[in-house]
């Protein structure tokens, strides 16, 4: 409630030129690894392995016998409590920042909130088949289009086309990720022969 106002005074372009910054960084590095796994540099993640691993650990961990598993309601708790304490901080803010603006943040709030537990039980199968390095690639590309977006906008830059910009920085993302993986993959051959 008290940084909230304070939040108003931040420059606005300061603000995107600081979070395009950190997405970019995030992106990239997910980016990054997907291209060498893409590519065989580096190996994928066997996801079936992964859950049986975490699930053997968790159900060694005790509770699994009663009816209230203490490990898994604190794994989904631990889960969930960040990204909730921070859409109470964003709706507080917003709503602190004057202009009558609590009833609406809260509003949208709970249409995310609805929108995403019904997304979750209609798309949780199908989104579970999508493998996780191709999940990461997209998920990549995204973060490092919609960084760049910002940090041009944080430094001034008007983007030709407004935010449709985006889908344009998305196509130069992707074609220089395919680029990168065939590079990678043609290195690593060259690699391998050569041993």
């Amino acid at each position: 409630v008290a940084i909230g106002p304070a939040l108003t005074h931040i420059p606005l372009d300061l603000v995107q030129l600081s979070v395009g910054t950190l997405i970019l960084l995030f992106g990239m590095r997910w980016l990054r690894k997907a291209i060498l796994r893409s590519a065989g540099v580096i190996a994928l993640h066997d996801e079936e392995a992964e859950y049986v691993k975490e699930t053997a650990l968790l159900r060694g961990l005790g509770g699994i016998a009663h009816r209230w598993d203490g490990v898994a309601v604190s794994a989904a708790f631990k889960i969930t409590m960040i990204e909730g304490i921070e859409v109470v901080f964003i709706v507080v803010a917003m709503g602190a920042a004057g202009g009558g603006l609590l009833v609406p943040a809260s509003m949208g709030a709970i249409a995310a909130l609805l929108l995403v537990v019904a997304l979750g039980l209609v798309l949780h199968r199908p989104v579970a088949m999508i493998p996780e390095n191709t999940l990461k690639f997209v998920v990549g590309l995204l973060l490092c289009s919609f960084g760049t977006f910002w940090i041009g906008e944080g430094i001034g830059f008007v983007w030709p086309g407004g935010d449709l910009a985006i889908a344009a920085l998305i196509v130069g993302f992707l074609t220089t990720a395919l680029v990168l993986m065939r590079l990678c993959r043609a290195r690593a051959f060259r690699v391998v022969m050569s041993t």
